[in-house]
């Protein structure tokens, strides 16, 4: 057990370096089984669900190694088709191992996802489009189980543009039998890093970044070497505490075109955004002012930064509105957030954040990635001390996050638990 102590209000100043992208980086992993040989990431972040994904791929029979930011999978052996349930449950993105097993083995066997509290996931979707590609799909005792002897081209249309569900059909398209297009996929720039990889790899995507995918299916992917796109969800936040702060930060080795609504929506609440060449500058230089958002797929406000923005606001001068779209238990950690003084309301998928002049320090508890993340910006703009249980939560998702905020000049000490 280990908790987070802050002492605040510190406005956060200076530069931080900015990781590879969590969202990224793990699809990525999964999307290794399709390659019978070797393929190497950079920039990879050193991050609890990294280490997970990882595990996951060793007990299917993939050999990886990690040093600094660069990991190896070496998936040219004979792999298992069924995923261990006591690593899965830990973590949502897993299920991404469904599309690639059952591309390169014609059979998977794959407990189903855990991950964060947030809300129902459910991945029907996923599923519908690989039944779609010719696979025989059923689900009992906690696992899903896929057949097909080769899976071949089809044209999927998914009611919601899912992420995962967009990614698990690339990966299982890329060496199906034909061509598959998937019209209303989700555009994130990390599913355009993956399918920039398994282009790499030998694959043939076409229509990256837009609402329709087409994907002709080859006989066989080869050894790559890539390197990660920049976090945006962990530049978003940062972004957010410096503006929540009232301080000054910079934001190193990043793409800002990834992060435009976000920072549109910064500049709304009055802070000094600074675009540069792989570089942004937040600076926030009196108290924020209250506006309406709404979170959306992308290009929309990203779901995983609302609970940082939503500390922004709570502070703001009025009220504000905040939709939640995506999640709809995205507002589970209001209860905690208002324990540190904020006046938020939720009603259906809609807070109703009044601001006040200063947030108060108050034992908390993370019960998601974000929500952690965004209870520690609360302690950094809080008056006094607030402590951060369930870390554990926030380092599934941010690399070296306590060094980095000590780093900006924050009042952050991790605390081992007797």
């Amino acid at each position: 057990m280990r908790h987070y102590a802050l002492r605040g209000p510190q406005p956060l100043m200076g530069d931080v370096h900015i990781s590879g992208a969590k969202n990224s980086a793990l699809k990525m992993m999964a999307a290794a089984l399709l390659v019978p040989d070797r393929v190497t990431l950079t920039r990879v972040p050193r991050i609890t669900d990294v280490r997970l994904m990882g595990e996951v791929l060793e007990r299917l029979g993939a050999v990886v190694s990690f040093t600094d930011d660069e990991l190896t999978i070496d998936a040219s052996g004979e792999l298992a088709g069924e995923t261990p349930y006591e690593l899965v449950t830990k973590m949502r993105a897993s299920i991404q191992v469904l599309g690639p097993l059952l591309s390169r083995l014609g059979r998977a066997r794959v407990a189903m996802p855990g991950g964060d509290a947030i809300g129902s996931r459910p991945i029907d979707l996923h599923l519908q489009g690989l039944e779609r590609m010719g696979a025989k799909i059923t689900s009992q005792h906690g696992y899903v189980e896929a057949v097909a002897d080769r899976l071949r081209g089809a044209r999927v249309l998914l009611e919601f543009p899912s992420v995962g569900a967009t990614e698990n059909l690339i990966m299982a398209a890329v060496t199906a039998e034909g061509t598959t297009t998937i019209d209303n996929a989700a555009r994130e720039p990390e599913i355009q890093d993956l399918a920039k990889f398994l282009n790499g790899c030998g694959a043939s995507i076409t229509g990256v970044g837009t609402p329709t995918l087409s994907i002709e299916g080859v006989e066989e992917l080869h050894r790559s070497h890539h390197e990660v796109i920049a976090d945006r969800i962990e530049a978003g936040t940062f972004a957010i505490a410096a503006a929540a702060t009232g301080g000054e930060v910079r934001l190193l080795d990043l793409r800002p075109e990834h992060l435009e609504l976000p920072l549109q929506k910064l500049e709304a609440t009055g802070a000094e955004i600074g675009r540069g060449d792989g570089e942004i500058r937040v600076a926030m230089s009196r108290r924020p002012g209250a506006i309406d958002m709404v979170t959306l797929p992308y290009p929309g406000f990203p779901t995983d930064l609302q609970p940082p923005m939503m500390v922004l606001l709570s502070q703001a001068d009025g009220s504000s509105i905040l939709t939640e779209n995506v999640f709809e238990a995205r507002f589970l950690f209001v209860d905690e957030l208002n324990r540190m003084g904020s006046q938020i309301r939720v009603e259906g998928h809609h807070a109703v954040i009044r601001g006040v002049p200063r947030l108060s320090g108050a034992p908390v508890r993370a019960p998601d990635i974000r929500a952690g993340a965004a209870l520690v910006v609360g302690g950094l703009c809080a008056e006094g001390e607030t402590k951060v249980y369930d870390v554990g939560h926030i380092e599934r998702g941010y690399e070296d996050f306590v060094t980095k905020l000590r780093a900006l000049g924050a009042d952050v000490t991790l605390v081992e638990d007797k």
